[in-house]
């Protein structure tokens, strides 16, 4: 039983790295244009990676994800989550 959400976990994982994937095409594409859009969207990456960084560290520090190291990897995994994915909406609206 213990097993089989670490397994659920593992599935997440691989979502996570499908649409962080996408991601990262789709900010190619963007950076390549090489114009002020590009430029934007280069701050933008770093700005959301170091507050994502220090936000989660925060969580963590606090026992704001949990105490079990399953409950602490699900919600780790839930909050990048939750920023790769609204990342693509953006990046796929352009």
């Amino acid at each position: 039983m213990c097993g089989s959400r670490w397994i659920s976990l593992a599935a997440e994982s691989a979502l996570l790295a499908c649409d962080g994937a996408a991601v990262i095409g789709l900010r190619l594409a963007r950076l390549a244009r090489l114009d002020g859009a590009a430029l934007a969207e280069a701050r933008l990456m770093v700005e959301e990676k170091v507050e994502s960084a220090a936000d989660l560290h925060w969580r963590a520090l606090t026992g704001a994800l949990g105490t079990s190291p399953h409950a602490v990897a699900s919600a780790s995994l839930a909050f990048y989550r939750g920023k790769v994915a609204a990342n693509r909406r953006r990046l796929s609206r352009d």
